[in-house]
């Protein structure tokens, strides 16, 4: 009796390994810093005289509203990094647009919490290069303009199909 197993063919993305612990680490990093978000949110809007605010800045809302708006992405961070922790193809995108957000509202908290800001800043820069890293996927020859390979009539030697 011939042996009858198949494979699956595999739908996940022609990743190596280095990507996926990138996307691990992305996830994780997006948790963090949607933690350390939502921190300096809950100090904003409990003690917003804790905050020495400028004279003149140009972006001065109420430290209570910039609280506010930190514990909203904080939110979004931490929820997202569970998805990409998850697995879930839109939440690489999606991490990329939140983590930029989150580096550009830091950098207009700078004037208030220097050190605390540029952290963070750090933080989404790496979040940022992970998940762009595990995006980029190999080349595939169905691509316009590429060879197709020469078709074999041997099947590869990991598939049980052409073995007897």
């Amino acid at each position: 009796m011939a042996n009858m197993q198949t494979t699956i063919p595999n739908t996940q993305p022609d990743v190596g390994p280095w990507a996926h612990v990138a996307a691990v680490f992305a996830g994780v990093l997006l948790i963090v810093v949607g933690a350390f978000q939502a921190i300096e949110a809950f100090a904003a809007i409990v003690n917003d005289e804790y905050f020495v605010v400028l004279p003149n800045y140009v972006f001065a809302l109420d430290l209570t509203v910039w609280g506010w708006i930190h514990l909203l992405l904080g939110f979004g961070l931490v929820a997202i990094g569970v998805f990409v922790l998850r697995g879930e193809s839109w939440a690489c995108l999606a991490g990329i647009f939140v983590a930029a957000a989150s580096a550009v509202l830091n950098f207009f908290w700078l004037p208030y919490s220097p050190w605390w800001a540029l952290l963070i800043i750090g933080i989404d820069v790496l979040v940022i290069w992970a998940l762009a890293s595990y995006l980029r996927v190999p080349a595939t020859p169905s691509m316009p303009g590429m060879q197709q390979p020469a078709q074999s009539s041997q099947a590869p030697p990991e598939s049980p199909v052409g073995t007897r």
